[in-house]
């Protein structure tokens, strides 16, 4: 019987380290599990931010420092009232109308070096100071085409993409979302990037217009 009895502990012994290594890998398992989900949390965000820094570059600079400048400012820093609700809306109007309109207008260098800013039309370009005139042989290289039209298309997305990254215009206009709205809010904006990076990569402007680097022509 003891021979037995023995028999049965050693039986025990050999079967109670697989039932502790068990419960540790579920442990283990469950840490790790919260572990990736925090990692992937933390690329979102990365990837948001990233996303909002390489946005800002395919936009004139001065409407993005002014949005981002007045943003916290008009909206409350996201605590609207009806007055500051309406302002951050007039804001966000004018930066998308500034990107669109931004898109026609182009630099001209006269023979002294100086800079000159116009207005692409289908003659030419415009100068806005009347001073010179673009010379007849170089008129067609600034006419207007149908790619700034898509070119003004795709800024004001860009920029729209730019606004629903900014937490202030966000919490001012979506106090409370739901979690659809939420879900949209998140993934649209990067949707959006991907399709306007994409596009400019593909069709690049030539424009250097105001607000963008200065031409060497």
């Amino acid at each position: 019987m003891d021979e037995e009895s023995n028999h049965h502990h050693d039986q025990d012994d050999q079967h109670l380290p697989l039932l502790i290594d068990s419960s540790t890998s579920s442990s283990d398992r469950s840490s790790s599990a919260s572990e990736s989900e925090a990692t992937l949390i933390q690329k979102a965000i990365s990837l948001t931010f990233q996303s909002t820094a390489n946005l800002a570059h395919l936009l004139p600079t001065g409407t993005v420092l002014l949005f981002q400048l007045l943003s916290p400012i008009f909206s409350n820093q996201g605590q609207c009232d009806e007055g500051s609700r309406n302002l951050t809306a007039g804001l966000v109007i004018f930066c998308g109308l500034s990107c669109f309109l931004s898109s026609f207008t182009d630099s001209f260098r006269d023979d002294k070096g100086t800079v000159h800013y116009g207005i692409a039309t289908k003659h030419g370009l415009w100068i806005i100071d009347e001073t010179i005139t673009v010379p007849p042989d170089q008129a067609p290289e600034y006419r207007l085409k149908i790619i700034d039209f898509l070119h003004a298309f795709m800024s004001t997305l860009v920029f729209a993409a730019i606004a629903l990254f900014d937490q202030n215009v966000v919490n001012c206009f979506y106090p409370a979302p739901s979690e659809e709205t939420m879900e949209v809010l998140t993934s649209l904006p990067i949707g959006v990037g991907m399709v306007g990076s994409a596009f400019f990569l593909k069709f690049p402007s030539t424009r250097h217009g105001i607000g963008f680097p200065l031409s060497s022509r």
